[in-house]
Order: C-alpha cells, then structure tokens, then sequence
C-alpha cells in the first residue's frame, strides 16, 4: 500500500473510532508500517477527530522521525510490538472507557483480562494481558510488552487504555473493537449468572483459529 493511501486509511480509521466515543480528545494513537520498513504514527497530542494525512509523523525502517509532526510520546509501546511480533503491520491504542474500567477492577484476571463470552474476542485477541499502571510516555511500558516475548497481540495498560497489534490496520481496529464491546460485556454481566465458552469451545477456536492461548 503506497504512503498515500496508508495516511488516508489511518485518518479513516481514526476518525471512525473518535466518532463512536471510543477514544476522546487528544487521546490514543495509530501506527501502521509502510512499504519500506518505516512507520507512519499520529503525532503526540493530535486528535483521532482532525487528523491531517499530511502532518503524520514518518519514521524511516531504523526508527528515525524524518517527516511530519513529532510521533505519539508512546512510540515505545508500538516498537515493543513491532520489535516482538513480527508480523505486526499496525498497532492501535485507545482510551476506551470499558476495557479501562475492566483493568481497575480488584478481581480482573490479569493474565486474561477478557473472560471467554464470544468466539470473536477469542479468534481476533487470544488471551489478552493486563500490565501494570506506567506514566503516560514511561518507555517502561515498552519493556512490559517485551517481557510477553511476542506470546500477545493484546494488553490492557491498567488504568490507562487497551493496545492491539495485528497483521494490517483494518485487522487492529477490528480487533479493538471486540475488545471494547467484549470488556462491556463483561461489565454488564458482572454478578450474573452468565454462561461464557465452555473449555472445549474455547480449544476449538484455538486449534482452528491458531490462536495465541499460551
């Protein structure tokens, strides 16, 4: 996909996810990886609401910003991902209220912050990781994402905002959205006697689906 298309994409993308209330203000950030190897991310402090494709920051394929906006203060998080998973083609950042709320609850599982209600949280996330609370922009958090050496395409930063991982940016956003609506299922039937997937289900959709469920 030429550089072109891919900015147009991201401010699509971003606009979509600012327009249904999944992440507000100058909240959440965008990286895709273009033809060459590089990066292009949405700039520190923009919002996903005004996107302008021109003024996205460009990191050539060594990391290096050589165009646009300076990139998101959170460019750690993303190379941990990239660094760790080869076959990330974007990454997607958010400050969606559920999958918030779900990391600051007491008795949320921390090595699968989302129980097992739906096929789909199961087939676009596996297990999804809750890390502890860091600073907005502490490169700490790019080393909790190393230490999972590549085993999760999906982390709850607690306190702060889910992180997706995916082969291409359609793929993350998709991704990111069955982690929102999977974590409002959660809340909604807190308490409940609700019936999520049995054990044999969910291998299933593991063996399937190739799963990562370590």
């Amino acid at each position: 996909m030429t550089d072109s298309r891919l900015r147009e994409d991201i401010c699509f993308w971003a606009k979509s996810l600012f327009d249904r209330g999944l992440t507000g203000g100058g909240s959440g950030n965008i990286s895709a990886r273009t033809e060459d190897g590089g990066l292009l991310v949405t700039p520190t402090g923009s919002s996903f609401g005004r996107l302008d494709p021109a003024r996205l920051s460009r990191l050539d394929a060594a990391g290096m910003h050589i165009a646009g906006d300076p990139p998101t203060k959170e460019m750690a998080l993303h190379e941990a991902f990239y660094s760790t998973r080869k076959t990330t083609g974007a990454v997607v950042h958010l400050h969606s209220t559920h999958a918030t709320a779900l990391s600051m609850l007491d008795d949320t599982d921390a090595d699968n912050l989302l129980p097992p209600l739906t096929p789909y949280s199961i087939m676009r996330l596996g297990k999804v990781k809750l890390l502890p609370f860091y600073r907005p922009g502490d490169p700490a958090m790019g080393d909790a994402v190393r230490s999972l050496a590549g085993r999760r395409s999906a982390v709850v930063l607690a306190n702060h905002g889910p992180v997706v991982a995916a082969k291409d940016l359609e793929a993350g956003v998709f991704a990111m959205e069955e982690l929102e609506e999977t974590a409002k299922l959660a809340l909604l039937l807190r308490g409940a006697a609700a019936r999520g997937l049995t054990t044999q289900q969910i291998a299933e959709l593991v063996a399937v689906f190739d799963v990562d469920w370590d």
